[in-house]
């Protein structure tokens, strides 16, 4: 079964209940073949980057196993206030 955003959005919340914030974009065009995602959550906090991505990556493996490409972006809630997500 393809990966849709709503799809995609729902295992992310499942994954980190805590999210404040989650944003899925399909950026292949309608296929389900890429996705960017914007996580914001109170886990992150004191994890670098690379950090907070392997973690994704874990939570998520079986769903990115399946994509073409997918990029993430992870904050905490300080480091997401202002910043305004614009649709890759």
């Amino acid at each position: 079964m393809a990966l849709t955003e709503a799809s995609l959005e729902a295992k992310i919340r499942e994954s980190y209940p805590d999210a404040t914030h989650v944003q899925v974009f399909d950026i292949s065009g309608g296929c389900g073949a890429s996705f960017e995602v914007v996580i914001v959550s109170p886990s992150f906090e004191g994890k670098t980057t690379l950090k907070r991505h392997k973690e994704v990556n874990a939570k998520l493996a079986e769903e990115i196993a399946s994509l073409h490409a997918f990029t993430q972006k992870t904050y905490t809630p300080k480091q997401f206030e202002g910043i305004k997500i614009t649709t890759a």
